[in-house]
């Protein structure tokens, strides 16, 4: 069956009577109204069905390709890769060195949310506490995996939960502090991934990845490319124990005492939540972390490497063929990483398809054009025809430019797609991509 967008049609008969006084006098009992209540007609027949918003046949190769020629002329496209696919019935529509292990930048994140709709529950969510320290007046802020922790009033995460919070729950058991350790075990190996530059802390790409972050390390918390701290979980022992009216020096790392006793907690929003913010975003700190969450769900270390196995190991045990994927890290920060073409979009296409409803989230998680996210400033002034219905995850890096989504066209059939670029700088390379979909977005490919 032809997946489309689709409107339930229901034929609703009410069926009433009204006992009206203009012209007709008062009832003066309820043998009268009975007696004058008119009779009842009889009730339409209706059938509940679903109707396809398109009728057409599915797009055809020849038709897209046509379609797509005049976009796919343009230099700027550089060294290019890509595939085209029709959701519905799985069909290559068009490629182009699709199974060539490219650099994928961040839309690596779409295997992280794949494993992740496949292994974890929608509603999971993570408590970040303070638990007593081992001596008088130490408490141990323990780091749970949760960097949409708030330190201020200011964050892009909904429903993130407030360090503050914790601050008026220690106040309010009377808890004499002198000193905060902050606790980072649960996190293990390198906190920096093979193929990250330290200088895109300050660049504000990435923070060190600890079990203990507030605001994904963002300096300036309310904005998106805000510069990072290099010692995150510190940063959000010093917010806590600003909160309780002690100095930055009162602050230090720790462990906590095993069976201490807890003095406060905060919990993360839902996953599905924290999922969609991480794409919508692109957040690769809380990409990071929620690949740790994975990690722990199928028994593998919460580190880097651990983080990689457990979302290759997710989507191979529920079919995905991931010849040609490599990963240093599961957000697509590190220039090491290497996916074809066709893998992702295998991933987008079973979303939209029939084969793993699970999936189907993932459709919504994504940014959509000159609206939101990392797609919100683009299709705004050119490629105008995809603003609003391309769907899509960005990744940029040096000399890269990966695009990975779908789009309805104007009859209705759902087209997935995945396009690299390599070569050409990413504010060139950006509109020549995004000038495919929205021609896409205009195919009557039939």
């Amino acid at each position: 069956m032809r997946l489309s967008i689709t409107v339930i049609v229901l034929a609703l008969v009410v069926v009433g009577a009204v006992a009206a006084t203009l012209g007709y006098g008062v009832y003066r009992d309820r043998q009268e109204l009975a007696d004058n209540v008119p009779p009842r007609p009889a009730e339409a027949a209706y059938t509940p069905a679903m109707q396809s918003a398109q009728s057409a046949g599915s797009p055809t190769p020849a038709g897209v390709v046509a379609q797509i020629a005049a976009a796919l002329r343009n230099p700027d496209l550089g060294d290019f890769t890509g595939t085209i696919v029709d959701a519905a019935s799985g069909q290559a529509l068009w490629q182009r060195g699709a199974d060539q292990p490219r650099t994928p930048a961040s839309t690596t994140k779409l295997l992280t949310a794949a494993a992740a709709l496949l292994t974890l529950q929608a509603d999971k969510r993570i408590s970040t506490t303070v638990v007593e320290g081992a001596a008088p007046g130490d408490v141990v802020l323990v780091g749970a995996g949760d960097p949409t922790l708030r330190a201020g009033s200011d964050s892009l995460f909904t429903g993130a939960p407030k360090i503050s919070d914790l601050v008026a729950q220690i106040r309010a058991k009377g808890t004499r502090v002198s000193r905060v350790l902050v606790d980072t075990s649960l996190f293990t190996g390198p906190d920096f991934a093979r193929g990250w530059d330290r200088a895109d802390i300050a660049g504000g790409d990435v923070t060190p990845i600890q079990s203990l972050i507030a605001d994904s390390g963002r300096i300036r918390p309310g904005e998106d490319y805000s510069p990072r701290v290099p010692d995150p979980a510190l940063a959000a022992g010093r917010t806590l124990a600003a909160g309780l009216g002690l100095p930055a020096t009162a602050v230090a790392a720790g462990t906590a005492p095993t069976g201490a006793a807890q003095l406060a907690s905060v919990h993360s929003a839902p996953l599905s939540v924290r999922l969609q913010e991480a794409l919508v975003h692109s957040d690769n700190v809380l990409a990071e972390s929620i690949g740790r969450e994975i990690a722990a769900a199928t028994g593998q270390p919460l580190s880097f490497d651990g983080s990689t196995r457990a979302v290759t190991s997710a989507l191979r045990s529920a079919g995905f063929d991931l010849t040609g994927v490599e990963l240093s890290d599961v957000d697509g920060l590190s220039t090491q990483n290497r996916i074809p073409a066709t893998v992702l979009d295998e991933i987008v296409t079973a979303a939209a398809g029939p084969s793993k409803p699970q999936l189907r989230p993932l459709l919504d998680m994504l940014p959509v054009a000159a609206a939101t996210g990392t797609l919100a400033d683009r299709y705004v002034t050119v490629n105008r025809p995809g603003a609003g219905y391309v769907r899509a995850k960005t990744g940029s890096l040096s000399g890269v430019s990966t695009l990975a989504g779908y789009v309805v066209d104007r009859q209705g059939a759902v087209i997935t797609f995945t396009l690299m670029s390599a070569g050409t700088p990413v504010d060139v390379a950006r509109p020549a991509m995004d000038a495919v979909t929205a021609a896409l977005r205009g195919c009557g490919c039939r």
